[in-house]
This record gives structure tokens, sequence and C-alpha cells, in this order.
């Protein structure tokens, strides 16, 4: 297990930028962020692997970059031109193995942090 703590998360207004930061107490193979909106279920909204390959699904791709410091046991998830509809809870997971965009790969998950976006 791998302990995971996200950070950064906020109220913000539309076409606003926030970065999301999780802290974890060791990064392995691939690291991921994922959200739940109101009522919806947790989805995929990108990846990084441990040689700095980055994944991105639909809803966010070209709004959002990912990234890690491997010195830091740190990723960041910087959004870009948010929408009232990226209203979530952000979660940092980590995983060694398994298809990157599946929840089930994922093995250790932080806590969440809020993002919410106005009109």
């Amino acid at each position: 297990q791998v302990q995971l703590v996200e950070s950064g998360g906020g109220l913000v207004q539309a076409g606003d930028s926030l970065r999301l930061t999780c802290a974890a107490s060791r990064l392995t193979t691939y690291m991921a962020w994922f959200r739940q909106g109101p009522g919806k279920e947790r989805e995929f909204v990108a990846a990084i692997s441990r040689d700095d390959s980055p994944w991105y699904w639909d809803s966010m791709r070209g709004r959002v970059t990912i990234s890690r410091d491997n010195a830091k046991n740190t990723v960041y998830l910087n959004m870009y031109t948010l929408k009232p509809e990226d209203t979530a809870v952000y979660y940092c997971a980590a995983s060694e193995y398994g298809s990157i965009s599946a929840r089930s790969s994922y093995n250790s998950w932080g806590q969440g942090t809020q993002v919410t976006v106005s009109a």
C-alpha cells in the first residue's frame, strides 16, 4: 500500500486554472488522477508512468497535464480552462501494473480533494 494525500482543490470560476498535488509515501509505476462528480461514477482523468509517459482521457484532454517529481514523491495535475462540469472530487491513485485507465488496476487511493467550478 502507498499513502497518498491530495491537496490544491478549491472553489474557482469557469475559465480558471488549478494545480492539484498528490504527495505519496513512494511513487509507483503508474500514478493517476481520477475524479467523481456528483451522482457520477469515478472516472479516469490522467496517468503518468515511471518514465514520464502521460495518458489522458477524453474528458479533459487538452485542458490538463500530469507530471511527477520522483525526487519529491509527488504527482501534479495542472488543469486549465475549467468548466462547471469539471466539478468533482479528484483522487490520486497508485498502481504497479494493469490497465492504466481502469479503476481496478489501482490499489492505493487518496482521500480526494474537492474542486468546484462556478459558472
